[in-house]
C-alpha cells in the first residue's frame, strides 16, 4: 500500500495517445490530471499522473461528472469512491485543485487551468483516488458515537429534548465523516496514530453537548490526553476546508474548555 506522494513525472506523458484525447471537433475542452496508483503494478513509474481531455459540452458541471465520464469513456480502470452525488455521504472526498473537498459538489468552473485531482493527502492509498480510511473509522469508533444513558431504553417513551438543547447540536450533527478536515491537518499528518483529528473530535463534542447523553464525564476523561486532543494547535485548516461549512476547530476548543471548567 502506497503513501500518497507527488509523482515526479507522468508515465502517460511519454505515451500520450488518442485514447485520452477528446474528439477533434470538441471546442470546450478541459484537461484533468489524475493521480494513479495500482498496487499490482511494480514499475518504477508507479505512482504517476494520467491526463485526460474532457469535452465540457458533453459533461456535467461537477468534477465527479468528469470522473464518471473518464471512467466510462476513456479508462475503465480509474478507481474512485462515490455514492450519493449530493454532498451527503462523503464518499467522493479527494484533493481537487489543491483543496480537500467533495468531487460531487466541486464545480469544474471553479478550478483553475488543468484540473489536478489527487487522493486525500497523507493517507495510505489503496488504488488511484481511494485512500485507506481504516484508522480514521477506528478512531471514530473509539469515541463511542452513540447516546449513552444510565436508564435503559423505554420503547414507550421518547428521550425528550428542548428546542434550546437541540439547537446546541447545530454545526455538529451535519458532519458526514468525509475526512477532508482531518487530512488537511498537519498535526493529523504527523500524529495520525495518536491524535484523533478534527472530524472525530467534532463528533465527540456532538455527543458531549447532547442533553440526552449521560456520559459526559467519561467522554471528557477519555479525551484528556496529550495526543488524542491536545495535538490540535488551532491552525484552522480543518475549518477552511470543510465542504459542509462546519467549524471543527471551534468544537475542539469547546472540549478543551469543558475539561478546564471541570478543574476550576
Amino acid at each position: 500500500m502506497a503513501q500518497f506522494t507527488l509523482p515526479k513525472a507522468s508515465k502517460i506523458d511519454k505515451k500520450a495517445g488518442d485514447l485520452f484525447k477528446a474528439k477533434k471537433e470538441a471546442k470546450n475542452i478541459r484537461v484533468f490530471e489524475i493521480y494513479r496508483y495500482n498496487p499490482e503494478d511494480r514499475q518504477k513509474t508507479n505512482p504517476y499522473i494520467d491526463k485526460f481531455e474532457v469535452d465540457l459540452d458533453e459533461c456535467g458541471p461537477m468534477v465527479l461528472d468528469a470522473l464518471i465520464k473518464i471512467k466510462a469513456e476513456y479508462d475503465s480502470s480509474l478507481t474512485f469512491r462515490r455514492s450519493c452525488r449530493e454532498g451527503i455521504c462523503g464518499s467522493c472526498a479527494m484533493n481537487i485543485d489543491g483543496t480537500n473537498t467533495l468531487a460531487c459538489t466541486k464545480s469544474i468552473a471553479e478550478c483553475k487551468n488543468d484540473v489536478k485531482i489527487y487522493p486525500l493527502p497523507h493517507m495510505p492509498v489503496i488504488k488511484d483516488l481511494v485512500p485507506d480510511l481504516t484508522n480514521f473509522y477506528e478512531q471514530y469508533k473509539s469515541i463511542k458515537p452513540w447516546l449513552q444513558s444510565k436508564e435503559p431504553e423505554n420503547p414507550n417513551q421518547e428521550r425528550l429534548q428542548s428546542p434550546e438543547d437541540r439547537e446546541k447540536l447545530d454545526g455538529l450533527y451535519e458532519c458526514i465523516l468525509c475526512a477532508c478536515c482531518s487530512t488537511s491537518c498537519p498535526s493529523y499528518w504527523w500524529n495520525g496514530d495518536k491524535y484523533l483529528g478534527p472530524a472525530t473530535l467534532l463528533q465527540a463534542y456532538r455527543f458531549i453537548s447532547d442533553s440526552r447523553d449521560e456520559a459526559t464525564d467519561q467522554r471528557l476523561d477519555a479525551l484528556e490526553d496529550p495526543f488524542k486532543l491536545y495535538r490540535c494547535h488551532t491552525i484552522m485548516n480543518c475549518t477552511n476546508t470543510c465542504p459542509k461549512g462546519l467549524n471543527p476547530a471551534k468544537a475542539i476548543g469547546k472540549i478543551k474548555q469543558a475539561i478546564a471548567d471541570r478543574k476550576a
